[in-house]
Order: C-alpha cells, then sequence, then structure tokens
C-alpha cells in the first residue's frame, strides 16, 4: 500500500487526469475479458516445494472500535490459530491514528493472548523502536516470553509518520540509524548481557534487564520497504516482514539480495523467514468474495490513503471511487487472498515461487466477524495443503 500512495503523491495534477482517464478505460477492457473471473497463472511446483508457514496478521481500519467487543475477533481468530497449527498471531504498534489505532501496544495484546493460548507464536508486527527505550522493549517483551513459555517473536520497524514522533521527537531524523543499532541493544539485554547506556547526567550506566526470557535468543524480523532495508536485514541475520508491492514477480530479486546478504555476513541464507502481508478473505464463489470484500476493502484502502492526506503527505485519491475500484480490482487479481481456495492456492504458489515463505494472512479489514471466522476455516484448508507430509512412524 506505501508504494501505491508514494506513486500517486508524486504525480501532477495533469497527471492525475490522465491516470484517471487510463484507469477507466482499463476498467472497460477488463470487463470486456472478464479478466477479474480468470484464476492467476499457477507456476508448476514440484510437491516438496510446496511448502508455507501461515500467520495471522491484525491492522484494523476501525481504531475507533465502538463498544465492547472491539477486540473480539483478534480473541477468537487466536484461539482458532492456536487449535489448528498456524505458526502466529501478529499486532501491531499505531499511534494516533483510526487506521490501526486499536493496536497502540502489542506487547499488552501479546500479554492477553498468552493467557488464551498454548502454542502460536506471538510477533509483534511492528515494534517502533525509535519510539522506546531498547531497555523497555526487552523488559516487557521478555515478561511476554515468560507468560508465553516462550513464544515471542518481535519485528522491529521505524514507524510512518512524524505524528508518531510526539513520543519521542528527538530521535525523528536519526530514526533508520537508531532502530538498526538497538536492535542489537535489545539482542544483547535479551541474552543476559550487560549493556551499557547513557543515564543521569550522560553519565555511563550498566543494565541486565530482568525478568529474563524464556528463549536464550530473540527471534526477531525487521519490516523493510526499500531494497537497503532488505539487505541489511539479512546482514544481521534477521527475518523480514513486508507487503508485495506492485507485483508478487518484484519480490523475488529483494528476496534473492536479502538471502545473499544473509550469506556474505555468515547467516544461514535457506534460514531467513520471509513473512509477506495479506489481505485474506476465502469463500468458495469467486462473487461472493467480491461482493462481501469489496466495500470493507474499498473503505479500508480509503482510511489509508486519507491519513497520509491529513498530514500533508500524500494526495487526496482516497477519495477517489476510480482510484478505489482500481486498487479493489488489483488486489483481488494480483496481491491478496481474496477468492476462492483454488485462486488463494495459485497465489501461494507465485509466492513461493519468488521465494516467500511465510503468509501473513490480514483478516480484519471489515468483514464481518462471523464471515471472517467461516473464511478462516477455508484458509485452514489451502494451510494444511501446504505443510509436510508427516513422517511414518518406523
Amino acid at each position: 500500500m506505501t508504494d501505491i500512495n508514494d506513486r500517486l503523491s508524486k504525480l501532477t495534477p495533469e497527471q492525475q487526469k490522465l491516470l484517471k482517464l487510463r484507469l477507466r478505460k482499463q476498467e472497460a477492457q477488463q470487463a470486456a475479458m472478464k479478466q477479474a473471473a480468470a484464476a492467476p497463472e499457477r507456476p508448476k511446483l514440484r510437491p516438496e516445494q510446496r511448502k508455507m508457514r501461515f500467520s495471522l496478521f491484525f491492522f484494523s481500519a476501525d481504531g475507533k472500535g465502538e463498544g465492547r467487543e472491539k477486540y473480539q475477533l483478534l480473541l477468537d481468530s487466536a484461539k482458532f490459530a492456536d487449535e489448528r497449527g498456524f505458526d502466529a498471531i501478529w499486532t501491531p504498534e499505531r499511534h494516533f491514528q483510526t487506521f490501526g489505532g486499536l493496536y497502540p501496544n502489542p506487547s499488552v495484546l501479546s500479554a492477553a493472548l498468552a493467557m488464551i493460548t498454548e502454542r502460536v507464536q506471538l510477533r509483534a508486527g511492528s515494534v517502533v523502536l525509535p519510539l522506546h527505550s531498547p531497555i523497555r522493549i526487552a523488559e516487557e517483551w521478555g515478561l511476554v516470553d515468560n507468560l508465553s513459555n516462550g513464544r515471542v517473536g518481535i519485528s522491529f520497524a521505524t514507524g510512518w509518520h512524524r505524528h508518531d514522533y510526539a513520543i519521542r521527537p528527538a530521535h525523528y531524523d536519526d530514526r533508520r540509524e537508531y532502530m538498526f543499532r538497538h536492535i542489537e541493544s535489545v539482542r544483547r539485554l535479551w541474552r543476559g548481557e550487560t549493556v551499557t547506556f547513557k543515564g543521569v547526567d550522560g553519565e555511563d550506566t550498566e543494565v541486565r534487564t530482568l525478568p529474563r526470557p524464556l528463549q536464550d535468543d530473540l527471534e526477531f524480523w525487521v519490516t523493510a520497504n526499500s531494497p537497503n532495508t532488505w539487505k541489511r536485514a539479512g546482514a544481521m541475520g534477521g527475518n523480514i516482514l513486508s507487503m508485495i508491492g506492485s507485483k508478487v514477480e518484484d519480490l523475488a530479486d529483494l528476496i534473492k539480495s536479502y538471502r545473499q546478504a544473509r550469506l556474505e555476513n555468515g547467516h544461514d541464507p535457506r534460514a531467513g523467514v520471509v513473512s509477506i502481508m495479506l489481505h485474506t478473505y476465502i469463500h468458495p464463489d469467486l462473487d461472493t468474495v467480491k461482493a462481501r470484500a469489496r466495500e470493507p476493502l474499498r473503505t479500508y484502502l480509503k482510511n489509508y490513503m486519507r491519513q497520509f492526506a491529513e498530514m500533508g503527505q500524500g494526495s487526496q485519491f482516497g477519495d477517489d471511487e476510480t482510484i478505489l475500484d482500481f486498487a479493489f480490482e488489483r488486489y483481488i487479481n494480483n496481491n491478496s487472498l481474496l477468492g476462492t481456495p483454488d485462486r488463494c492456492e495459485a497465489m501461494i504458489d507465485r509466492l513461493i515461487q519468488a521465494g516467500v515463505n511465510d503468509a501473513a494472512c490480514l483478516v480484519d479489514f471489515g468483514v464481518p466477524n462471523d464471515q471472517v471466522m467461516e473464511s478462516l476455516e477455508l484458509l485452514d484448508g489451502v494451510r494444511k495443503r501446504y505443510q509436510p507430509a508427516p513422517v511414518p512412524a518406523g
């Protein structure tokens, strides 16, 4: 989604007018060819290649969350994922915006989820590291690691907006370097090392955090949008959390450079987890998917783009119906797990071919809760077809 907003915000008014005309022409052509109804081309994979991890991702556009059951879908989905064998639940860190506003603190939410689950990994997607002391991150997540019996994973990010940095304004300009520098601080504290920080009056203060986590090492991701961030994450041995961008095939080059960076810096290039966030809603009938997902996803995209415009960081395309219709069709056809089980499996095969090994399924974009839970049943069926076959006993 960031890719769409960045490109639109750079267009002149004349270019915006031409884009709208072009999109209307494309819509007419797509309708005539019934392109939306055709299943995406499916690569031919060998049976042993068809392996994928599945996790559930939360990033609701409805940050106001009216009523007392605003976290019910998260709780129900976490129990479902835990019982069925999904790998993880992701919860983000968001501040001051309706978009994602239900999730200001993933450590608090993960502590709650630790009490109702037994095996699913609890991942932050993401912790905005420059907004926090690395000491507090190590302490809070060390506590969650204990509550969950060693099931914590963290993706680190720099954050999206200037407004977020009302929390730590001094870290805004240096946010990227601060993040990479202090990922290592969090990891060292996690391992039980003593780390020196500047204390009162600039005096060096040695810190060793408690409680001690149950995991000896922290499994961590870096939330990456730029090619350089992919490489730096690989160089330090981290996993990757990202989105598709323009198209699935573009991921292949990024993943190749990421795994090469791992190899060049002494890390197993095959061990890194590449988690890609995908809007997900599955139903046996494609027309039903479109009918149920269209308005929720259009509203989701509208709120996503509008947040940038409200802060003077983007265009007003979030209110343009043509752009929203185009974006919806793009997601249906190329950038999501929105569709029938067969269409979604075709997308998973394309992701595998590109080098992805974790599908982070975003399920809370506005479809009613009962329909989401029905969709999870079908998603679980897809997941099972990408799990390694059990080894015969004896």
